[in-house]
């Protein structure tokens, strides 16, 4: 009786964190993350005298 019992606790709580995990998961899909183009990066400049890429961080500098 007892080893039912604890076995039934057992699977609700396992399917309370299967649940919770999913919820917080789908929701984290949802959100619309933004992210700042590079055109309007102020830790980078143009470098037009540069062969390779013409985004060049400042510190490189």
């Amino acid at each position: 009786m007892a080893f039912t019992i604890s076995l039934i606790v057992s699977i609700v709580i396992v399917i309370i964190v299967l649940l919770l995990a999913v919820v917080t998961t789908s929701k984290a899909y949802t959100v619309k993350h933004k992210v700042d183009p590079i055109e309007n990066n102020p830790h980078l400049k143009r470098d037009e005298n540069s062969i390779g890429d013409p985004l060049v961080k400042e510190e490189d500098k």
